[in-house]
C-alpha cells in the first residue's frame, strides 16, 4: 500500500516510517467514513490508550523514585487524559490527515478535542503494532516532551482542588454557572463562572464547558491565593 503525500509528511512529523502503511491509514480513519472495506480506528484507539498508559507510568516512576502512589496518580492522569492527547495531536497537525465523513467535516471534526485525542491514541497503537513497544515508547516520550518532567507535583485538576478548598472551610461545593454561549454549533465558545457559597467568583472562556469550568476554577484558586 502506498501512502499519500500528506501521510508521508505526517510520518516525518511523528518520526516513524511505517513498514505496514495500512496501519497508519487505519489509525486516521474515523468511524464516520468507515465501510466494510475501510476499517475505522476505534480498536486501535483502545490499544493505544493502554500503550500510552504503560509508557507514562514507567516514565513517571523513573523520573521520581520517591513519589508515592498518591502523588503519581494525578500526574499520570494529567499526562494521559484526552486533553493531553489532543494537545499533542494539534502540535503535529493530526487533524489535517484525518479521514472523516461529510457530517464530521462540516461540524469541525478536525478541531474537535475528543476526536483528536482518540486519533492520537490510534496512531500510538499503529506504531506499536508496526514496530513494537520500544518504538511506540520513543515516539510518545518525544512528542510529549517536557510535559513528562514538568507535570505539576500535585496535578489534580482545578475543579477538584477548588472543591477541596471549599469543603475544608465548611462551604458547599462550588457552583458552575454558564454565563454565555456564542459561536456556531460546530465551534461553540462558553463563558463559565466558578462561584463559591460566599459569592466569591471568577470566570473564564473556552471552547467546551469542561475546559471553561476548569479554567474558571483555576482563576478562582489564583484569586484565593
Amino acid at each position: 500500500m502506498k501512502l499519500s503525500k500528506e501521510l508521508r509528511a505526517f510520518e516525518d512529523r511523528i518520526g516513524h516510517q511505517f513498514a505496514r502503511p495500512e496501519l497508519l491509514q487505519r489509525a486516521v480513519t474515523h468511524a464516520s467514513v468507515s465501510s466494510p472495506n475501510r476499517k475505522d480506528n476505534q480498536r486501535l484507539e483502545f490499544l493505544g490508550d493502554r500503550v500510552l498508559g504503560l509508557v507514562m507510568a514507567t516514565a513517571l516512576l523513573e523520573h521520581d523514585m520517591t513519589a508515592t502512589e498518591g502523588q503519581l496518580a494525578p500526574r499520570f492522569n494529567a499526562l494521559v487524559r484526552k486533553e493531553a492527547c489532543a494537545d499533542v495531536a494539534a502540535e503535529i497537525d493530526l487533524g489535517a490527515v484525518l479521514k472523516l465523513g461529510r457530517s464530521e467535516m462540516m461540524s469541525g471534526g478536525r478541531r474537535k478535542q475528543a476526536l483528536l485525542g482518540d486519533a492520537m491514541e490510534a496512531v500510538i497503537a499503529a506504531v506499536y503494532k508496526d514496530a513494537g513497544f520500544e518504538a511506540a515508547a520513543e515516539m510518545i516520550l518525544r512528542l510529549w516532551g517536557s510535559r513528562v518532567h514538568q507535570v505539576e507535583s500535585d496535578a489534580r485538576d482545578a475543579k477538584t482542588s477548588l472543591q477541596e478548598w471549599a469543603q475544608a472551610r465548611g462551604q458547599n461545593p462550588p457552583a458552575y454557572v454558564e454565563l454565555s454561549r456564542s459561536g456556531p454549533d460546530h465551534a461553540p465558545v462558553f463563558t463559565i463562572a466558578a462561584r463559591l457559597q460566599d459569592g466569591t467568583q471568577a470566570q473564564a472562556t473556552a471552547g467546551s464547558k469542561r475546559q471553561a469550568e476548569q479554567a474558571a476554577a483555576k482563576a478562582l484558586l489564583t484569586r484565593l491565593g
